[in-house]
C-alpha cells in the first residue's frame, strides 16, 4: 500500500501554497504621497495596517489572519467560493498591487477580501479558480443558480 506523500508547508498533502504574505506596505499611489507629503510619518499607519493581515491561499483554503495584538483566524475552504471579482485601480496597477474579492457559500464569510497584495493578481485568479475546481469535484459539490 502507498501512502500519500509528505505534508507541504500548508499542512495537508498535495496541498500547494499559491500566496502567502502581507499586504504591500504602501498599496497604492495615494498613500505614497501621503507618506511623502508627511515626512514618511504616514508609513507608520501604514505599517500598522499591512502588518495587521496576513493571507495564505492555498490549493485546499483561504486562510486571513486579522490583528496585532488579538489575533483573530478566519478559514473557508475553496469549495465553498463562489464568485470572483479582481480589483486593479490605476494608483494600485503603478504600485503592483491588486485585489482579489471571493463571494463564498459560508455563513460566517460571505465575502473574503484579500487586498492589496503585491502578485501578478489575476494568474493567482486562474491558479485560485481552477483550484476551487479541483476542490468542488473532489467532494461531489455543485452549486446550482436559482433564479
Amino acid at each position: 500500500m502507498l501512502s500519500p506523500g509528505p505534508p507541504t508547508a500548508a499542512g495537508e498533502p498535495d496541498e500547494e501554497v499559491l500566496f502567502d504574505g502581507h499586504p504591500k506596505l504602501v498599496p497604492s499611489l495615494g498613500a505614497l504621497v501621503l507618506a511623502v507629503l508627511t515626512l514618511g510619518l504616514w508609513l507608520i499607519p501604514l505599517w500598522w495596517s499591512s502588518r495587521s493581515r496576513h493571507f495564505r491561499l492555498t490549493t485546499r483554503r483561504v486562510v486571513v489572519e486579522t490583528g496585532i495584538l488579538n489575533k483573530r483566524l478566519e478559514q473557508v475552504d475553496l469549495y465553498r467560493v463562489s464568485d470572483y471579482t479582481v480589483v486593479r485601480p490605476l494608483s494600485q496597477r503603478i504600485m503592483g498591487t491588486g485585489n482579489l474579492i471571493l463571494r463564498t457559500l459560508d455563513q460566517t464569510s460571505p465575502n473574503v477580501a484579500i487586498s492589496s497584495i503585491q502578485t501578478d493578481v489575476v494568474a493567482l485568479y486562474e491558479r485560485i479558480r481552477a483550484a476551487t475546481e479541483v476542490e468542488k469535484r473532489k467532494r461531489g459539490v455543485r452549486v446550482m443558480d436559482m433564479e
